[in-house]
């Protein structure tokens, strides 16, 4: 089997781990930090929106199940990809919507899926496409959070189901067997 790894980032990681970790053909979604300037940036120092790192998922998986335009489209469809360095009530730079392509066709790919995207939306698309700097993973009680700590946790409570909710609604036929 053939693995790829894509890595986006849409706001708060614990919602956006949620969503993707629920679709046939990822093999695992890891909660981590990228794009900043900082070398291993705590949980802390990220939330404070000095080191210039995005919350972000990296997701491994098998593109014979599912392709990276599906993981573009899911990912522009679950979270708001038009407002500016926020999801919700999660402001600053590390909330921002953004795609780190790791080579020239995923970067192709992402810009394609910006404009797929566009019809979407009433507002532009903010999107950035950023180059895929060091990768950083976040610490162990981020992963998987949604399974465990998240269903206690009244911030996700109010986040992920309604983002689960639209997965269900537009990608059902991509969802990984219960």
């Amino acid at each position: 089997m053939t693995q790829e790894t894509a890595i986006f980032a849409g706001g708060c990681f614990w919602c956006t781990e949620a969503v993707f970790q629920s679709l046939s053909g990822v093999e695992g979604v890891e909660s981590g930090y990228i794009g900043g300037t900082v070398e291993n940036p705590t949980y802390k120092q990220v939330c404070g929106g000095d080191t210039g790192h995005a919350e972000a998922i990296r997701i491994t998986f098998d593109p014979a199940v599912i392709s990276y335009d599906d993981l573009l489209d899911v990912h522009f469809a679950t979270h708001d990809p038009t407002t500016l360095n926020r999801q919700g009530n999660d402001i600053g730079t590390q909330y921002r919507s953004a795609l780190f392509p790791l080579d020239a066709a995923q970067a192709d790919a992402a810009r394609a899926g910006i404009t797929r995207a566009a019809a979407d939306w009433p507002a532009p698309i903010v999107t950035t496409i950023e180059s895929a700097s060091q990768w950083y993973p976040a610490e162990d009680y981020h992963q998987s959070y949604w399974d465990g700590e998240g269903q206690r946790n009244p911030y996700c409570m109010a986040v992920i189901p309604p983002k689960l909710a639209k997965l269900r609604k537009g990608f059902s036929d991509r969802l990984r067997a219960e």
